[in-house]
């Protein structure tokens, strides 16, 4: 779907509206890379496709739009996510900035979710995070053609679009029914965002949820200052001080054992680098189960970081992914360490 006419004379939605928003509601001076032309086109009614690294700042390509539509009198967002972690951690940060947003999942009581949907049909939320599982059900498409009809339905973002993919590894059914927004909201923009799509799972992407009118958004992948190091296990602790000793001697940690990152391992390879003396831990997720107990018992004895600390020797002894998914789990832990540290002055 091209740009909305109708939007392209409110003021909300021009270029210098939408560098206000990245500025005084995010604190970010500039767009990075692409997200100025990604942010423009969606805000203006584009359907997209966008396919950027993790960390490289997905998200606020559909925050501001969503942010700037319903300044303009366009309505909520909706936002499609599979991952309950994620969907806390980005409305908690939505909500700490002034922002209005809500979520619909497995975790809230029947009376909470009331509650949510009665904003919704209010006009009251800005961003309304919710599963696929629940988008798809007849009981909130209905909710959502009420919005609809007063003309308060902004914008569909879908999260996570390789989950749509029948060959991959997060493979969600739940996502081949996303095509339904298409069909019973035709004039609402829908922008489908991943950090993981090969030729294959792209054009999977765009047919399986009829994107094909829509405009393809690719950065580029290759980090050059990320070296990606993969070695045969023997005797994973030894290698990996080994490894510390030969590769970063003296860089980070104090102490003659040994002159590098000291690590604590936890089960499941989970560790806890010991940068200049202080303990980085990344942040327990509610998905980790039993173990997030023993990760919030770390991250309570975590010291306040320095400004200038640099995580950037994150090891794991057992990686059981695919290239493309230690791709993102790098740009995950570099998102991590920045709220980490943002939130720790």
């Amino acid at each position: 779907m091209g740009a909305d006419v109708s939007a392209a004379s409110r003021p909300e939605l021009a270029p210098a509206a939408l560098h206000t928003l990245l500025r005084e509601v995010f604190g970010y001076n500039q767009f990075r890379g692409p997200q100025a032309d990604i942010i423009g086109h969606v805000s203006q009614g584009g359907d997209a496709l966008v396919l950027m690294p993790t960390g490289g700042g997905k998200s606020l390509c559909y925050q501001i739009p969503a942010i700037a539509r319903q300044r303009a009198g366009l309505g909520v967002a909706v936002v499609v996510s599979p991952l309950i972690a994620l969907m806390h951690d980005q409305v908690g940060a939505l909500l700490e900035l002034g922002v209005s947003a809500a979520l619909l999942n497995s975790t809230l009581s029947g009376e909470q979710a009331h509650a949510v949907e009665q904003r919704l049909l209010s006009g009251d939320i800005t961003l309304l995070y919710a599963a696929p599982e629940r988008v798809t059900t007849p009981r909130f498409l209905a909710l959502l053609e009420q919005v609809h009809e007063r003309g308060l339905l902004a914008l569909f973002a879908i999260d996570e679009a390789h989950c749509v993919s029948q060959w991959g590894h997060d493979f969600r059914p739940e996502y081949l029914q996303l095509d339904i927004l298409r069909e019973r909201f035709p004039g609402v923009p829908r922008l489908a965002c991943t950090a993981t799509a090969d030729d294959r799972t792209r054009a999977e992407i765009v047919d399986n949820l009829k994107l094909d009118g829509g405009h393809i958004f690719a950065t580029g992948f290759d980090r050059p200052n990320i070296r990606y190091t993969i070695a045969d296990k023997r005797d994973a602790r030894a290698q990996l001080l080994e490894f510390i000793r030969r590769e970063h001697p003296g860089e980070a940690g104090q102490g003659s054992d040994p002159p590098g990152v000291a690590s604590i391992m936890l089960p499941q390879a989970v560790f806890v680098p010991e940068i200049a003396g202080q303990k980085l831990l990344q942040r327990p997720r509610p998905h980790l189960g039993r173990q997030r107990d023993r990760l919030d018992a770390f991250a309570r004895q975590v010291a306040h970081l320095p400004a200038d600390v640099d995580l950037h020797l994150p090891p794991r002894l057992r990686p059981s992914e695919a290239v493309a998914e230690l791709r993102k789990k790098t740009g995950q832990l570099r998102a991590d360490a920045q709220q980490f540290i943002q939130g720790h002055p």
